[in-house]
């Protein structure tokens, strides 16, 4: 599924962007009451590009997997005034682990990281996201 095409993230204006990640446009649509980027909005971006990442991670378990977001922590570290920019990743040899335990069970957790910067690199955001992923076949 592109996750650009999910309602409320086209609602709220999430894009991918060249290098296969999301961003997110300063608007109206998504200010607070100081003309910044609302924290939900950063959310919303950040959990997208975790899952975006997790599709990009496992593509052969594309539309085989039924992947629920468990839990999540994050740290908002500067107010967001330009376009967001995402980035994921998750720790060594977290892949190799999370593939062991879905080959056993047919079910696993997986945890990425996330990270929000905006047009000067500045970190307005950092997040975990804790994910189940179970088999739907």
């Amino acid at each position: 599924m592109d996750v650009t095409q999910i309602p409320f993230v086209k609602h709220i204006g999430i894009e991918k962007n060249e290098e296969g990640t999301v961003k997110l446009k300063p608007t109206v649509r998504v200010e607070n009451h100081i003309e910044t980027i609302h924290a939900a909005a950063q959310f919303a971006l950040a959990e997208t590009q975790s899952g975006l990442y997790l599709q990009t991670l496992f593509p052969e378990y594309r539309g085989k997997v039924m992947p629920l977001l468990r839990e999540s922590s994050v740290k908002y570290k500067k107010p967001a005034t330009s376009t967001l920019t995402a980035s994921a990743y998750v720790e060594e040899g977290v892949k190799e682990k999370f593939l062991i335990a879905f080959e056993a069970k047919g079910r696993a957790i997986i945890t990425v990281y996330v990270e929000l910067r905006d047009e000067n690199e500045v970190v307005t955001m950092r997040g975990e996201f804790t994910w189940f992923v179970s088999n739907i076949e």
